[in-house]
């Protein structure tokens, strides 16, 4: 036990008048000295500063002890070190002859203790110049002093020496060295130094594990805490928040578990190993277990409470994590920026506005307005709420307006509400305040970028401000051209990206098979998997939508293999992607396989096996599956309604179609665009115009499909007059008709015998919309003509198109000439079909009937021994009526 200096001046004289009698001397051994009883009680008591240990130096002196040896003079520099007091002990080290290593052990250390750490580097230079060899503990210190001053290039000087003069097996210069390469250097360096030097403290493990955790290797940080655990060391406090931070970055939660069981097993149970204990199990949504161990934590502090509240925000239970918060605020308890972003994240609900605003309120009380990270979650909160002006106002709140941070925020939030022009405004200010955009921000201008002009100035202010070697700057980038439709530069810039994520990747292939080019989309997905990349369930869902629409069975097929591989078999979105694509195959039994073994079977899965039912004629398996769709409850969406639809109309029973009809206003899904299209063209189909247009006018704001689809109607029941109304009014709305809709105005023009009026509308197509027509286009003119009798005036139009005509139009010629009996050119368009298409069946039974009509029995005869003769025979008719 020490005893008590006060008043320092009379221990030390009762110490000299009475040392036999004097308790002290009772304590310690009868052959220690006054001087080293009065030194070593002086280090441990609480009077020990900078007043008292001068006089303990003045008595040295008057009492000739501090002349006597070298022990003295160190223990009295040692002593002043301890005091703060460098001056002192510098000046006291100067006047010592022949200092020893001790001496100078004694003031690096001290200079590194008072964190004066360019002193303890020149006194080891100093030292070493004067010929001293340092020992472990010189290094040791030195190498704490290259540390705290990050001086890499001085610590690897130093290291040269400890190598050179044999102290690498040191423990505790192996820690400090360990320490100066985790935090100097870069990972792999220290990694090979930690394997070279074969370190065996725990220190230099902990330090080797957090470095690679914190470097984002965490496979490594695993394996390093298997080998320090088969080598018999003991892990402890320090190394079990770094293991199972690895554990839960690696989404392994039973090695997690087993750390518990192991830091248990250590006894190593402090609030950081307990805290990262609750984190764990809070990060793998085991609240429970998590609120279990966080209510056995003997000592609760900021960090544990933010984990437990962070945990249940995680999985949506906002009633609860604010309950644990108001908890927290009613003990007491210390709340730092971390807590309140977690909160803030919890009142990003439409329901929880109330809330949101007493957070807001408690912000501003608490001061931590000022704190970037909870600025950027207000602004994130209101945004996702809605309330872009109240993200705005807490943005105006904010005084450190230079961090990027909070701007990228702002910016995010005018991005999640589609408001392009104010995002692009304060793009513009912050160039013009002087704040440099990161990735973020570009990011974020970036994702409601729609117009192509604007686009390229801000890829120009990219490439000027050097971010376009970022990946995510890139993807973005590349992201932003492929909406526009430039798919030529978008692929350019991907690239030309330095780095491509697994993002890159999926985003540029999902650019091309949303755009129509599936095959392009194949080939970078090949190119991906050569250099490694491991696919995500984004970029196989893309891909496998790729092979539906290219109808690339084989290939399907091994993509599904692929997500077995990656554990993905089962995933409720990928197994959507492959019943669509063995659907449009035409495998339904293997898409009937893959649906059936689906844990949840979500309504893209189910729309598309019914769609494929339809599609390959199986009707009745398709509204089997349909009801028990709704036996079973399942999500019924516009896309499966859409499909059952294609399905009813190709049975052509109107009772089928109103019932359906009903049920789609019963879910309120008449105004979906896609959903009207569907009902129209199935009344079409069932020869119902009337409730065509009925279903028409429920569409919300119609779209090109749908008006297309009401001008084919009635184009198709020859209301050629409405079909053009129609035309029209989709013209007065703002809606830009496309090449199908152009195909319905001529035939509408067709069926009702308005010629002038269908060329009116094929040159408007080609000088108004630039559209170039197609065979089915000219075929429709000449069908004008050949229904009005000018047979020669078609067959003129034909002879001057700017394509080759095709059997299609020599077709429709031919039935026109059946039409009017003209047997010489009927004669003329049979054997140009018959020359472009042999197996028409068809032109042999027209011209067959031409030559009847025309009492031409010899040609009739030859026709039908041809057609004996190739084996070819005309299929029956038939009526599903």
């Amino acid at each position: 036990m020490a005893i008590t200096l006060f008043p320092l001046r009379t221990f030390l004289q009762n110490s000299l008048i009475n040392t036999k009698s004097s308790q002290l001397s009772c304590r310690f051994t009868s052959s220690l000295p006054n001087p080293f009883v009065i030194l070593r009680d002086y280090k441990f008591s609480p009077q020990h500063n900078a007043r008292n240990t001068k006089i303990l130096h003045a008595h040295l002196l008057k009492t000739h002890y501090l002349q006597s040896g070298i022990f003295f003079m160190d223990s009295l520099i040692g002593l002043y070190c301890k005091s703060s007091d460098m001056v002192l002990a510098h000046k006291l080290f100067d006047t010592i002859t022949q200092p020893s290593i001790v001496s100078w052990n004694v003031m690096i250390s001290g200079y590194v203790r008072n964190s004066m750490f360019l002193k303890s580097l020149e006194m080891f230079c100093r030292m070493h110049l004067f010929g001293f060899e340092p020992d472990e503990f010189s290094y040791g210190s030195v190498l704490s002093a290259c540390v705290a001053l990050q001086a890499s290039m001085f610590g690897l000087q130093v290291f040269s020496l400890v190598v050179k003069n044999g102290f690498l097996s040191s423990g505790y210069v192996q820690t400090q060295m360990v320490d100066m390469f985790c935090k100097n250097c870069n990972f792999s360096e220290a990694l090979r130094f930690f394997n070279d030097a074969s370190c065996d403290n725990v220190a230099s493990w902990n330090a080797i594990i957090s470095l690679a955790v914190k470097n984002g290797e965490n496979q490594v940080a695993l394996n390093l805490f298997s080998e320090m655990c088969r080598a018999s060391l003991m892990p402890n406090s320090y190394t079990f928040p770094s293991i199972l931070t690895a554990c839960c970055a690696l989404k392994e939660m039973q090695i997690g578990k087993g750390v518990h069981g192991l830091a248990i097993k250590c006894g190593a149970t402090d609030v950081f190993v307990e805290t990262a204990i609750v984190d764990l199990y809070a990060k793998f949504g085991c609240m429970s277990e998590a609120y279990r161990q966080f209510s056995q934590m003997q000592v609760q502090n900021v960090v544990s409470w933010t984990a437990i509240i962070s945990g249940f925000v995680q999985q949506d239970d906002t009633t609860f994590a604010l309950k644990l918060f108001k908890d927290m605020r009613q003990i007491g308890h210390e709340i730092n920026a971390y807590t309140v972003t977690s909160v803030l994240s919890a009142c990003a609900k439409p329901e929880l506005i109330e809330e949101a605003k007493q957070i807001h309120s408690l912000v501003l009380k608490l001061g931590l307005i000022l704190n970037v990270k909870v600025g950027a979650a207000l602004v994130n909160m209101y945004a996702k709420i809605g309330g872009v002006g109240l993200s705005e106002l807490a943005f105006s709140e904010m005084k450190n307006m230079k961090d990027p941070g909070i701007w990228a925020s702002m910016l995010s939030s005018f991005a999640q509400n589609r408001n392009s022009g104010r995002a692009l405004e304060l793009f513009t200010v912050m160039l013009r305040e002087g704040v440099k955009p990161d990735e973020y921000c570009i990011g974020s201008l970036l994702s409601i970028m729609s117009s192509l002009s604007l686009g390229s100035q801000v890829h120009s202010y990219i490439l000027k401000a050097g971010l376009v070697t970022n990946a995510t700057v890139g993807c973005s980038l590349f992201t932003m051209y492929s909406k526009c439709g430039c798919l030529e530069e978008s692929y350019e810039v991907f690239q030309q990206a330095i780095v491509k994520d697994n993002v890159s990747w999926a985003s540029m292939i999902s650019g091309f098979v949303e755009h129509g080019y599936p095959d392009q989309a194949l080939r970078l997905f090949k190119e991906m998997l050569y250099q490694e990349v491991v696919p995500d369930h984004i970029t196989l869902i893309s891909i496998l939508t790729a092979c539906a629409d290219l109808r690339l069975l084989r290939t399907g097929r091994e993509i599904h293999g692929s997500t077995f591989r990656l554990g993905l078999g089962t995933n409720t979105v990928v197994g959507g992607a492959l019943v669509n694509m063995y659907s449009k195959c035409g495998s339904l039994s293997l898409a009937r396989k893959v649906f059936d073994i689906l844990p949840h079977k979500d309504a893209f899965a189910c729309s598309s096996l019914v769609s494929g039912y339809a599609q390959n004629g199986l009707i009745e398996e398709s509204f089997l599956l349909f009801h028990d769709m709704l036996r079973n409850d399942e999500t019924v969406d516009a896309f499966t309604i859409t499909s059952i639809l294609g399905a009813a109309s190709l049975l052509c029973q109107s009772d089928i179609g109103t019932q359906l009809h009903a049920y789609i206003e019963k879910l309120g899904l008449q105004a979906d665009v896609s959903v009207g299209s569907s009902l129209l063209t199935m009344y079409s189909k069932c020869g119902s115009i009337e409730d065509c247009r009925k279903a028409f006018d429920d569409v919300e704001k119609p779209d090109l499909i749908g008006w297309t689809s009401l001008i084919l109607s009635y184009a198709q029941h020859g209301k050629g007059a409405d079909a053009l109304a129609a035309y029209e009014l989709m013209k007065s709305e703002g809606v830009e008709p496309d090449a199908v809709t152009f195909v319905g105005i001529l035939s509408a023009c067709s069926h009702s015998g308005l010629v002038e009026e269908a060329f009116f509308y094929l040159n408007s197509m080609i000088e108004d919309y630039k559209i170039t027509p197609s065979h089915r286009h000219y075929a429709c003119i000449v069908d004008i003509l050949g229904r009005s009798g000018r047979l020669r005036e078609a067959e003129s139009f034909i002879n001057n198109m700017p394509v080759e005509p095709n059997a299609l139009i020599w077709g429709t010629l031919l039935a026109a000439c059946k039409v009017h009996g003209d047997f010489e050119l009927g004669k003329l368009a049979a054997e140009k079909v018959m020359g472009l298409e042999p197996s028409d069946v068809g032109a042999y039974v027209s011209f067959s009937n031409i030559c009847a009509d025309g009492e031409q029995w010899e040609e009739v005869t030859k026709i039908r021994s041809s057609l004996n003769k190739t084996g070819m025979k005309k299929e029956p008719a038939w009526s599903v009526v």
